[in-house]
């Protein structure tokens, strides 16, 4: 941001402690009033509260990072499909700097953590979150007050972390300045890998215009839908291209490509395939010169299918793929990042798009079965939006996947196989090194969790009760043992 109007940070050491009528909050005020607009305030609000040394609001704090060594846990590593015993484990900065098997000489200030036959995991991972969007109503989105909704996704984002969930996938939003706040400690939050504002076409999903904003001249103004940056309009190879160098200008990890019609966008039919071929190859030749990748959102077949064959890596969905379209992921090795969708999991959307929900419920029952089927490479997401109430279920919507995989299957693709597909980013990978498993050199990720959730998967369903440690880049973010 470049304000017109700098404020004098030369008196800052000078103001007293309430800063109500100072004239530093009179300048931020009149910045805020007059100079940004609401993604400009997203996008800074986090800045401008760190420079005037305001706290931000926050359940809890994390204890200083210091090397810690963990005694007397069953461990869950996220690789394999069972626990192993005897084991002790040493975090040192934010990496796990070893585990062994016969015990560590621990140095004299290394905290010492008796586990109590507890079992250790590595942090959980969301690979389809909407970091802004998922604790929120629409309406407060569309029409509310920008200082309000960054406020709402940083509690939001906590509550995500003390869920478990210490790295999330974020395919839509303007989640960039929240992420930065969160990687420096502004906020409390999890790693997050953002793709920015999804992509889409005239009428496709995440075209929320009212009518009368049409027509649209090509290049022209996004309207109200550029305020939300949850998606941008691009029609045609030119504009696709410049779209997606945005989204990658401003830190984007992957792209999120929608090429076909949405649940709850209202004039965008399910059934629909937005993209030709050569717009979507527009999109993955960009990601590939950023040396990154493209996830298109996708229900149908021919969807899909067209989405593959322009060298798209992951589709976001597939509810609704037949044999044939398996078949192709599976032989192109394209990920699926798909969501285990329940009616009590989602709340009712009015008018067509409850339709268009409950064709998707169905074809949750078809699609996982195709998914095993094929080996198709398959991903956790819970694609949770616009309810607090709703955002705190994630960890139930995890546990829906009983229904196809065992507990152990279902905790490695929320860890380890999670992790994988993140490294489709490749050099955009904003957190370069293991995730999603507890081995040597791995990031200091992990939960302790008061019994086996192995055993018992429903045990994740409650962390306020049953995560008893919560670690986070080798910073206790809960810590209910010390």
């Amino acid at each position: 941001m470049h304000p017109r109007h700098p404020i004098d940070t030369a008196s800052f050491g000078t103001q007293e402690r309430c800063l109500c009528l100072t004239s530093v909050m009179q300048a931020v005020t009149r910045r805020v009033n007059a100079d940004l607009s609401r993604r400009g305030f997203i996008a800074g609000v986090t800045a401008s509260i760190a420079s005037l040394g305001l706290p931000w609001p926050t359940i809890a704090k994390p204890a200083a990072a210091q090397a810690i060594l963990f005694t007397n846990f069953r461990l869950f590593d996220g690789s394999s499909t069972s626990l192993r015993d005897g084991l002790s484990l040493l975090v040192e900065g934010n990496r796990i700097k070893s585990i062994a098997t016969h015990g560590h000489a621990a140095a004299p200030d290394t905290r010492v953590i008796d586990c109590g036959g507890r079992v250790i995991m590595p942090g959980l991972i969301d690979s389809h979150w909407h970091t802004i969007f998922a604790g929120m109503p629409l309406q407060a989105l569309m029409q509310g007050d920008a200082a309000y909704i960054a406020l709402s996704a940083g509690a939001e984002a906590e509550r995500t972390l003390m869920r478990g969930f210490t790295t999330v996938r974020d395919l839509g939003g303007p989640s960039f300045a929240l992420k930065q706040a969160i990687d420096e400690g502004l906020v409390i939050g999890p790693r997050i890998y953002p793709c920015g504002a999804m992509i889409t076409s005239t009428g496709g999903h995440g075209d929320l215009r009212p009518l009368y904003q049409l027509p649209r001249s090509p290049g022209g103004p996004f309207v109200s839908l550029r305020d939300a940056e949850g998606s941008m309009i691009a029609d045609g190879v030119d504009e696709v291209l410049l779209r997606v160098r945005e989204q990658f200008m401003q830190g984007a990890s992957q792209i999120k490509i929608v090429a076909g019609g949405g649940v709850s966008t209202p004039r965008s039919p399910l059934d629909m395939t937005t993209y030709d071929e050569p717009e979507l190859r527009a999109a993955v030749q960009t990601a590939n010169d950023w040396n990154s990748s493209v996830t298109a959102h996708a229900y149908a077949p021919l969807t899909i299918q067209r989405s593959i064959s322009a060298g798209v890596k992951c589709i976001e969905h597939a509810h609704l793929m037949d044999e044939t379209t398996a078949s192709m992921m599976a032989d192109k090795g394209v990920w699926l990042s798909i969501q285990p969708f329940f009616d009590e999991d989602q709340a009712p959307l009015p008018g067509d798009s409850r339709a268009k929900q409950l064709a998707v419920f169905a074809g949750t029952q078809k699609a996982y079965p195709l998914a095993i089927k094929h080996k198709i490479k398959t991903a956790f997401g819970s694609d949770l939006l616009f309810s607090k109430e709703l955002a705190a279920r994630q960890g139930h919507v995890l546990t829906r996947l009983t229904h196809w995989y065992s507990n152990a299957e279902i905790l490695k693709m929320a860890t380890a196989t999670n992790a994988e597909l993140l490294g489709l980013s490749g050099e955009r990978n904003p957190y370069p090194g293991k995730l999603g498993v507890i081995e040597e050199n791995a990031f200091a990720d992990l939960l302790l969790v008061d019994g086996n959730p192995v055993e018992n998967i429903e045990l994740i369903t409650k962390p306020e009760k049953n995560f008893l440690l919560i670690m986070k880049d080798g910073k206790l973010y809960k810590d209910t043992l010390g």
